[in-house]
């Protein structure tokens, strides 16, 4: 007698576009998207230093200096052609901020998770678009992100806003980047966790 046929059919993951700090597409960075890969995520990590990598923030953002911070944020946006509707974008550090403009001016992007930083909504429109959900992790110690604190809180819903923003007790900066010397592998766990779990909720 023929067996019936069973069908199962995968659920469809988040398609994401996750974009570097000012150190580049490191290996650390590599990492982190491998873990959201790992749970099934289809992530793009785009290069935009061409290949170029640094040892110090400060040196970092020099780099990006010598490049034109409006010029980091077209080559992230750029990076979006082609993909489809319900994208989600993240970033790190000076990745915020190609990931928030997508996540502010084009249409069909699902959310946005924003590391380490934010920056004002007004810098790319009116405000933050309705239906574009919203995460923030940021280190209630950081020095580098003590200037976008206002931003943050614009953006996070204890002050109205769109944003779940969750804190974490380090002055490190890029404490989920494993290839470099802030990394704390307990905080990125949760870092991790949390992101899947808002992947999870919009893809």
């Amino acid at each position: 007698m023929a067996r019936a046929l069973s069908c199962v059919y995968a659920r469809p993951m988040a398609d994401v576009l996750l974009f570097h700090h000012a150190l580049g597409l490191t290996a650390g960075m590599r990492a982190f998207a491998d873990e959201l890969r790992s749970a099934g995520h289809a992530v793009t990590t785009p290069d935009l230093y061409g290949g170029d990598t640094f040892d110090s923030i400060t040196d970092g953002v020099a780099n990006a200096q010598r490049i034109g911070f409006d010029a980091v944020i077209e080559r992230g946006v750029a990076c979006a052609d082609g993909l489809g509707d319900g994208l989600v974008v993240a970033g790190f550090s000076l990745g915020v901020l190609p990931a928030q403009k997508l996540a502010q001016t084009r249409p069909g992007v699902a959310g946005a998770v924003l590391y380490h930083s934010a920056v004002p909504p007004e810098m790319f429109g009116d405000g933050w678009p309705d239906g574009v959900a919203l995460q923030m992790h940021i280190a209630d110690g950081d020095e580098w992100a003590a200037e976008d604190m206002e931003a943050v809180n614009v953006l996070s819903s204890a002050h109205g806003g769109p944003g779940e923003l969750f804190m974490y007790e380090t002055s490190g900066h890029l404490i989920a980047d494993s290839s470099f010397g802030e990394y704390d592998a307990d905080l990125a766990g949760m870092i991790i966790e949390r992101t899947l779990a808002f992947l999870a909720a919009h893809d």
